[in-house]
């Protein structure tokens, strides 16, 4: 496959085992706008509680909302953090927990409290102890017999609390090995030797430079300590995290590569180890070479740190994403790169709003029907017209601008989300294949004289027209430009 894209959708049905440390993640939204007269301690007023699956079962989550399905396999409290656990973990589609509820040690919750998009304290509860015999027994029965049925990867999922052992390592090494299948591993420990078996370890810039004693701050350091870490651990695969610095990879062959970021805007970094080893499992289970699967990580964890709390991505998301990148977020894609959006974001209850044009000189009424379009909903879809359609349309002189400089333009104005080049006529195949929530068009049209109107309607949509500014047009510019009129 030519294009980086093109291995997501093989990710979709690939069935992966997530064994390690599981936690519940409760997230307390309020507010927060004065001073305790106790103490000088600000006063947080809770206002919502969400909870999910989080430690190894946020890779689980993260495995399923990219298409896979995700076996859960580690031990919980018999409590009520448990009890919630189980509920949040049965209730996301794709995620099939076999957890076991065990006494020797609490539920591990992590608790935070969110003031208006900004995390204030985590107060944690968890008791960190290896399982017992009997425990790990049971537990890696059912790691055995998900192997067995056809899971095709396993992912450990290290957060040191105590579930992935030494002994407990290298058994499931021993039966992924058994299977046949690769080893992924979230690692925690400095001593990376623990790891031995492993087929690729993921750990971050400050993991690999205590276990490896070398700084990654350039790209050269970053190269030596990945071959170090390669060399330490047996892992033959090392895919090295670096915030905003991206990844370092060091594949089978000992050649190294390095991903730049591709993070827009950073909201939360919650999470986001757990959707890189998630994705990075899903394109290897799916045989991408490891450099294309730690693309498709490095992708989807652009997506996820622009998220608040511990978020996932979608194989939709990570499709946009992968289609290429534009100013803070805004991208040219092509037609399945905006249906694959404009579907992302629905699923996400988000309206998303249509319209489009030749926009071949953009003037103050372009900027009103843009600004008035991104009103009607809470995303912006622009389709322009190809230079090969703005030359049937308008003729040969047209359009003065290239369509890829009239594609820059309008990805760089604020209230535009996403741009399409479309080489049809009318914007029909566009409309059908993209599925708004809202076409918009100039008053200058009859609603339905609108193209596309009635396949919007038929799906439950609407067809708005906007209000126009009077004497503004390209064709009039290029008149004034070119002395062709008196005006």
């Amino acid at each position: 496959m030519s294009r980086i894209g093109d291995w997501i959708d093989q990710l979709a049905g690939q069935t992966l085992v997530v064994f390690g440390d599981i936690m519940l993640d409760r997230f307390t939204y309020g507010d927060c706008n004065r001073v305790s007269p106790e103490a000088p301690t600000p006063v947080f007023k809770a206002e919502r509680v969400e909870e999910m699956v989080g430690g190894a079962g946020n890779v689980a989550r993260n495995i399923a909302s990219l298409g896979g399905q995700a076996i859960l396999i580690g031990a919980i409290g018999e409590d009520a953090a448990g009890d919630a656990l189980l509920g949040a973990a049965r209730a996301t589609p794709g995620l099939d927990p076999r957890l076991v509820r065990a006494t020797f040690a609490r539920t591990s919750v992590k608790n935070r409290f969110v003031a208006k998009q900004q995390q204030m304290l985590r107060v944690d509860e968890e008791d960190i102890a290896a399982p017992p015999a009997e425990t790990l027994e049971l537990i890696l029965a059912e790691l055995d017999a998900a192997l067995e049925a056809g899971a095709v990867a396993l992912v450990l999922s290290d957060y040191a609390k105590g579930m992935l052992s030494d002994e407990a390592i290298q058994r499931a090494c021993a039966i992924a090995r058994a299977h046949s299948v690769p080893v992924i591993v979230d690692p925690k420990s400095r001593d990376l030797s623990r790891y031995r078996g492993a087929t690729v370890i993921t750990p971050n810039a400050k993991e690999a430079e205590e276990a490896s004693g070398l700084s990654c701050a350039t790209d050269a350091g970053a190269a030596d300590a990945a071959q170090a870490l390669a060399a330490q651990s047996g892992a033959p695969l090392i895919v090295l995290t670096r915030g905003a610095q991206g990844m370092t990879v060091r594949d089978a062959d000992g050649r190294v590569h390095h991903l730049p970021t591709t993070a827009q805007e950073v909201f939360d970094v919650s999470g986001a180890g757990d959707t890189v080893v998630a994705a990075l499992a899903l394109g290897l289970a799916a045989k991408a070479p490891v450099h294309i699967a730690a693309e498709l990580a490095n992708r989807a964890a652009g997506v996820v740190v622009g998220k608040v709390g511990t978020a996932t991505v979608s194989a939709a998301e990570l499709h946009v994403a992968c289609h290429g990148g534009g100013p803070d977020g805004r991208m040219i894609v092509d037609l399945a790169g905006a249906s694959r959006a404009c579907r992302a974001w629905q699923e996400q209850g988000q309206r998303v709003v249509f319209t489009n044009g030749c926009f071949d000189l953009i003037h103050p009424g372009h900027i009103s029907l843009l600004s008035f379009a991104k009103s009607q909903g809470d995303r912006l879809i622009v389709a322009l017209n190809s230079d090969a359609s703005v030359q049937r349309l308008k003729g040969p002189t047209r359009p003065v601008q290239s369509e890829t400089a009239r594609a820059t333009v309008m990805e760089s104005l604020r209230d535009v989300d996403l741009v399409v080049i479309f080489d049809e006529d009318t914007p029909l195949e566009c409309i059908t294949a993209i599925g708004p929530d809202i076409l918009v068009k100039g008053a200058d049209y009859a609603e339905d004289q609108v193209v596309g109107g009635d396949v919007v309607k038929a799906r439950g949509g609407q067809v708005v027209l906007a209000p126009l500014v009077q004497g503004q047009s390209t064709t009039a510019s290029i008149a004034r430009a070119t002395g062709q009129t008196d005006g």
